[in-house]
């Protein structure tokens, strides 16, 4: 063989590792950062289905002061 062909190859071979290496790294990124977002995502969820709840509560209570209020005067 040429040492031509062999320093391709060897070239290649390097190259192609580089490029899995750097895949992989990037890779082990983006499924952090896909992690990160569903968190806050299923946080966000969590609170909109809080939120009737406390809306609800917050009418009981204002009801129950305006009722308050009628009774001292």
């Amino acid at each position: 063989m040429s040492e031509a062909i062999i320093v391709a190859i060897i070239t290649g071979a390097v190259t192609l590792l580089g490029v899995l290496i750097s895949n992989s790294k990037s890779q082990a990124v983006t499924d952090t950062k896909l992690e990160e977002l569903t968190r806050e995502v299923r946080e966000h969820n969590n609170f909109a289905k809080r939120m009737p709840v406390v809306e609800q509560q917050i009418q009981t209570i204002e009801r129950r002061l305006d009722n308050l209020e009628e009774v001292r005067k």
